[in-house]
């Protein structure tokens, strides 16, 4: 039986490790937290991705974890209504789309593998030798195949393909998200505030009345990397941009200066030249993150797990089936990818020009263009 390490524990590797497992191979799970990660900020499965989690049977439990997000509303910057409407309004979907906590589908995932795959948390690898895996922890193991399902910021990546910044390429915006009070009464329903280059939003998933997810995004030329792992620089830098005393800005600082659980990261893409090396290959944010602007890093995680296992499955040579991987996916992903460019994010706009367009086609939004075949839907799913 082909062993395979996986590492990453969120949504790409447990897609993946379900995928494996019914195709045969013996999987490892490796995590450097030391547990599931629950709750957290609502995530998008719509397309293509549908047809996946169809296939694995979870659709029942997904529609039920459904956020069911109904009203969207956008400020204007004194903080009064400038319109309101249902999100659906703005998809190219039929309604089928799902909304939910990117915790919760960690969660069901696992669920699909947990009596079926060994699972290693509070670990990391350290180092590839061909099939040899050192891990953090020290112990060392040997495993036919490695897979890194391990994020944006992919220590496994690093160590075949080297370091991040050549294919790291910002989009030119940073953004914080934490938890706060929800002192609005907001339920199933998100609000956004908006000035040039700089965004706040609370968001309401209806998990937990007493509180809603905050966000705060601002537009800066170059990335604040001496910021990305300093929780003091951080907010010390969002103080400085978010310097407004409208609408809930004040109290969403004050929050944030409390804050235990924020997620402080620049807004980005992974564009790779190959998404495999030897024994390796990577799969969703660490071979191809298409940023959350998109709304689709978890879709194309989803069938990116679901390809890569796949042609494992059909191929005896592990270099052929990554080849099949990558030729079979990579339009799909660039497609998506290229829903957002830098400096570009409809829903951010950075200078009073564009944001009065923005506004301009929220207000009217008969004037939205409808693509007849939307990018989340452009790829027929293989059956293996």
């Amino acid at each position: 039986m082909t062993s395979v390490l996986v590492s990453g524990a969120s949504i790409a590797g447990p897609a993946l490790a379900y995928w494996l497992r019914r195709y045969g191979f013996d999987v490892t799970i490796v995590e450097k937290a030391d547990a599931l990660r629950g709750g957290g900020y609502p995530i998008d499965i719509r397309g293509t991705a549908l047809d996946v989690v169809d296939r694995m049977g979870l659709l029942p439990a997904l529609r039920d974890a459904h956020v069911d997000t109904r009203t969207i509303s956008f400020l204007n910057p004194d903080g009064s209504l400038l319109t309101s409407f249902n999100p659906v309004t703005l998809t190219a979907s039929e309604n089928n789309d799902l909304e939910i906590r990117r915790g919760d589908l960690a969660t069901i995932l696992y669920g699909t593998i947990r009596d079926d795959v060994e699972i290693i948390f509070n670990d990391s690898i350290e180092a590839i030798d061909d099939r040899d895996v050192l891990f953090a922890s020290g112990t060392r193991r040997t495993f036919d195949l490695i897979i890194g399902a391990d994020g944006l910021h992919s220590r496994t990546r690093s160590l075949i393909l080297g370091p991040e910044a050549p294919f790291h390429h910002y989009i030119g915006y940073s953004f914080v998200g934490f938890r706060m009070p929800n002192r609005l009464g907001l339920s199933h329903e998100g609000v956004m505030w908006n000035v040039p280059g700089r965004a706040a939003a609370l968001y309401a998933v209806g998990d937990d009345p007493d509180y809603v997810h905050a966000f705060l995004n601002f537009s800066l030329a170059e990335p604040p990397l001496d910021a990305h792992r300093d929780p003091v620089a951080q907010r010390r830098l969002i103080e400085s941009i978010f310097t407004d005393q409208q609408w809930e800005i004040p109290r969403m600082l004050d929050a944030l200066r409390s804050s235990d659980d924020s997620f402080f990261d620049v807004v980005s893409q992974i564009h790779l030249p190959r998404w495999s090396e030897g024994r390796v290959a990577l799969v969703g944010d660490a071979a191809y993150a298409p940023s959350f602007l998109t709304g689709q890093g978890s879709s194309l995680a989803l069938v990116g797990a679901y390809v890569l296992a796949g042609e494992l499955s059909t191929h005896s040579d592990h270099t052929a089936a990554y080849a099949a991987y990558e030729k079979n996916t990579r339009d799909f992903v660039e497609l998506n990818q290229s829903l957002v460019t830098a400096g570009e994010a409809t829903m951010f706009p950075s200078t009073a020009a564009t944001l009065e367009r923005r506004n301009t086609m929220l207000v009217n939004l008969s004037e939205i263009p409808s693509d007849a075949e939307p990018a989340h839907s452009a790829m027929a799913l293989p059956t293996y």
